[in-house]
Parts: structure tokens; sequence; C-alpha cells
């Protein structure tokens, strides 16, 4: 077993993604079945290599010199889809400590399980954060069943990035492959952001249809953040830029999620955007180094 340490030159870096999702592990495992595969790159009408390896996705990053967090969602339980190894990620990630992040992923329903996995990820394996998908995982994030969970991750120091708003995973389905999105209104993480403030929270993506929601969470609570991922910027709705430019210019981290986004498009379409000057720099790198605590 590899811990990993970063090696992370932040003055090299362009930029820090903080969303890529690892799809795929060595043994040609996918992260979701054949038919919610299809449905999200639909969806997201993707048609970019939807499975590249760990190692591949380093690659990918240090060609564009760019950092990514990387990660899988364990949702086995409500899925009965086994999951991705979290440890197999975090050993590629190690292999690749100049480019990668890895957060972990645990099962909320899986109760204390969940909560001893979460603590080995850490102090065995170095993992930098966790990912929540509460409507693919089926869990209410404020729920106190899950505040064991909480207070470990708040223990350990690291972030917990949950997705927020609309999904592309079951999208389009027949009752949308029984995915529900009430679990991703970011208000339920507003009651989880109060009730442990020492742990940071990241919000992922334009929370829609809940976006002024998610900015009033992030804005009152000095402990959330919220990724820009999941949604090409020329798409960003409009009380949301002007967020980024003001109130929450030191709370907004760029995220691709990738790969059902690309990074190249989402950058392009970024470049677009009107976004103060001084502004830019914090959105794409400054403000992930400071969340991640990375060296300069």
């Amino acid at each position: 077993m590899t811990r990993y340490e970063s090696a992370i030159d932040v003055s090299s870096l362009v930029a820090i993604d903080m969303h890529a999702h690892i799809e795929v592990d060595s043994h040609g495992h996918a992260s979701l079945d054949d038919e919610l595969m299809a449905a999200s790159a639909k969806y997201f009408n993707s048609d970019d290599e939807r499975t590249p390896t760990v190692d591949q996705v380093a690659e990918y990053f240090r060609e564009r010199k760019m950092a990514a967090v990387v990660f899988t969602v364990d949702a086995g339980t409500a899925t009965g889809w086994p999951a991705i190894s979290s440890e197999e990620v975090t050993e590629g990630a190690a292999r690749n400590n100049d480019v990668l992040i890895p957060f972990g992923s645990v099962d909320p329903l899986q109760g204390v399980d969940a909560v001893e996995q979460a603590r080995r990820l850490v102090t065995e394996h170095g993992v930098r954060g966790f990912k929540f998908h509460p409507s693919m995982q089926a869990f209410d994030p404020n729920d106190r069943a899950f505040y064991p969970l909480y207070a470990a991750i708040s223990e350990l120091g690291v972030p917990a990035l949950f997705h927020t708003g609309q999904t592309g995973i079951g999208a389009g389905m027949p009752g949308g492959h029984g995915i529900k999105l009430r679990y991703s209104d970011p208000m339920l993480l507003d009651d989880v952001a109060a009730d442990f403030p020492q742990l940071t929270i990241i919000m992922a993506h334009p929370s829609v249809p809940w976006q002024d929601a998610a900015i009033s969470v992030a804005t009152h609570k000095a402990n959330v953040f919220i990724d820009l991922s999941g949604w090409s910027p020329k798409y960003f709705p409009p009380q949301l830029v002007r967020a980024v430019n003001g109130l929450l210019k030191h709370k907004v981290l760029y995220g691709s999620d990738f790969p059902l986004l690309s990074p190249d498009r989402w950058m392009t379409d970024f470049a677009a955007l009107e976004i103060k000057d001084a502004v830019r720099p914090l959105v794409l790198k400054d403000n992930a180094v400071r969340l991640l605590g990375l060296p300069g």
C-alpha cells in the first residue's frame, strides 16, 4: 500500500479542477451500469471517452498544466452496482501525485462501516476529502443518522463534496431510474453546515433548480463553498455569475465534471464569461489552493 502524499507544484499550474470522476478500475469494472452510463452521456451530449484509467486521467490533466481532484461514488446499497475501490483510486493518485488529488467515497447507508472506512481512507491511505451524491446514493443529507459520519470527517480535517441540483445520472429514463432529485437540494446541507461548523462543505455544480438557495447557504455559512462543475459556463444562471464576481469570489471553485464535461470546453466558455480579471485566478486556482491546504 502506498499512502498518498502530494507533490503538486502550485506555481506550475494554470488551474485546479475540483471535480473529475474515475469511472473504471484496473479490471475494467465501471462505476455505472451500461444503461445509466448511456443515459448520462446522452444528457451531457458527450462523445468523449467515458472510462479513462487513473493514469490516463493524470496524463490528460498533466498535458493541460492542471491538477485535478479525482474520485468515484460508492452507491452500492442504492444501486446494487459494486463500487470502484477508493483505495485503488488513491493508489493511482499516489502514482501521479504531481497532478492528482484523491477524494474518497463511502456509502452513507453502510452506517458504522462507512465511518470506519472514512477513517481508514484518510489515516492509512491519505485521501484529501470525500465525495457524496445524495440522489444517487439515496440518502437525505440532513438525516441525523449520518451525523456520526460527518463528525468523523470533520475530526479528520478534510472537506466533504456534495452533488447538488439536477443530475445527468438517470436523466431521461423512466422514473429517472428511481433517482430522487430532492435529496440534492442544497438547503439540506445548510443543516449540516450549521451543525458541523468545522466541516468544510463544497456544494458541487450550479444547483439548478435551487441556485438561489445555494448562493444563500454559501453566503451565510463560512464553511460552505461552491464548485462550478457539470455545466458549461455559458449556461450559468445570471445570479450565479453575479455572486462569483461579488460576495462569493473567494468561495467558488473551478470544476469540470470530467469526463462528462471536458476541461477544454469549460475553460473556453469560462473565458467568454463576464468575470472580473481579479476574480478569474481565484476561481481557477487560488481558492482551491487555500481550501485544499496546498503549499503556495
